[in-house]
């Protein structure tokens, strides 16, 4: 990984047939459990955009980043290969509050597309957004959850930081208009062991669904708990950031009645899912680490990226914005056909059900208006 304290080495200087892309994502911490899939989905959807002869006459090569540390410091990092003309762009998944300290600087240089579901409401020229949000993700579970499973009383559990507590900021007002209410709610640091006191708080609650909005490695663990103490029986999980990787580690026993809802999910099967199984499976093996909507994310953010340099013709990030704004910009992944349309990828979203090892995939939801 680059060091912006240290000198930067030969190869980072500026080269005119190389488009340098950032690809920031988690490589410890509790996002790390899904940052080998994020780095394998990117890498492939670069590839792929090679093959069909790069971006602008350049060949699109990204540079890793870690985005697990301190949000000013991975701030720092790629502003400074920004700084030194080593990468013309900026992709990947990573946490909100690493977001809210990127993009101020380096957004108004290069395009950055964040690839993360998120709360919602960043309008940062020159940033893009490939992610779930919100309204589109959390709001028509809830609504669906309401009417098939009776759900009214709530709880949410949470990281303590920007997307979870916005996030359920919006939850509040989705519940009262279903007809119920969150009867609680707990923000713990990245990285808490142990849930036992959250445990009992959901409990006393009488909640009948606890919203989950706990990242990675976080998460496994309060599955295992949450089933351990036996709430499974009574009380349904909602999360909105829960893939494959994560539900392989929670374990078949962690997961009865715990609802996912995501953009992808590796077990839809349709051809646009199937055909990038194929490609993945081909190119890493068998034996790679599974598919799933956080890492997936990081393909369509490459594949967005080189779509709206093509579509503009230029680097400059202001000849890229008024393409974008154009509302003229596309591309065809593994999520079908997408549109950008201020700012934001428009796409589908899925509500699933744990079964096992995968998910059931029950439905689309219904889209906002």
């Amino acid at each position: 990984m680059f060091r912006h304290d240290l000198p930067a080495p030969e190869w980072f200087t500026a080269d005119d047939s190389v488009l340098g892309v950032a690809l920031v994502f988690p490589l410890q911490g509790p996002a790390g459990i899904f940052g080998p899939t994020c780095e394998l989905c990117a890498r492939l959807a670069a590839e792929e955009v090679n093959r069909d002869g790069g971006v602008l006459g350049r060949e699109l090569r990204l540079v890793p980043v870690d985005g697990s540390g301190p949000p000013h410091e991975i701030a720092d990092e790629v502003g400074a290969l920004v700084d030194v003309g080593a990468v013309q762009g900026v992709t990947g998944w990573h946490i909100s509050s690493v977001r809210q300290a990127l993009a101020p600087r380096i957004a108004h240089r290069v395009p950055y597309v964040y690839t993360a579901l998120y709360e919602g409401g960043e309008d940062t020229a020159g940033v893009f957004l490939t992610s779930e949000t919100p309204r589109d993700q959390l709001r028509p579970a809830m609504q669906l959850l309401a009417r098939e499973r009776g759900v009214r009383r709530w709880f949410v559990v949470g990281n303590d930081y920007v997307w979870p507590r916005h996030t359920a900021r919006s939850a509040r007002g989705y519940a009262r208009y279903c007809g119920g209410w969150v009867a609680g709610e707990v923000y713990l640091p990245l990285g808490t062991h142990d849930f036992g006191p959250v445990l009992r708080r959901v409990e006393r609650s009488g909640a009948d669904a606890v919203l989950m909005l706990l990242v990675g490695s976080d998460a496994v663990r309060f599955n295992r708990e949450f089933a351990a103490y036996g709430l499974h029986a009574r009380c349904l999980r909602l999360s909105t950031l829960m893939d494959e990787n994560m539900l392989v580690a929670s374990g078949p026993e962690a997961t009865e009645d715990l609802y996912s809802t995501a953009g992808f999910f590796a077990s839809l099967a349709n051809r646009d899912t199937l055909d990038f199984h194929g490609r993945y499976a081909a190119r890493y093996g068998v034996e790679a680490p599974a598919l799933g909507s956080l890492g997936e994310s990081c393909y369509e953010g490459v594949l967005l990226l080189a779509a709206l340099l093509k579509r503009a013709g230029a680097l400059d990030v202001s000849a890229i914005g008024a393409a974008a704004g154009a509302g003229a910009v596309s591309y065809e992944g593994p999520r079908g056909l997408l549109h950008l349309r201020d700012a934001h990828v428009r796409q589908r979203i899925y509500l699933a059900r744990a079964d096992g090892l995968d998910f059931d995939v029950l439905t689309e939801l219904e889209a906002r208006p």
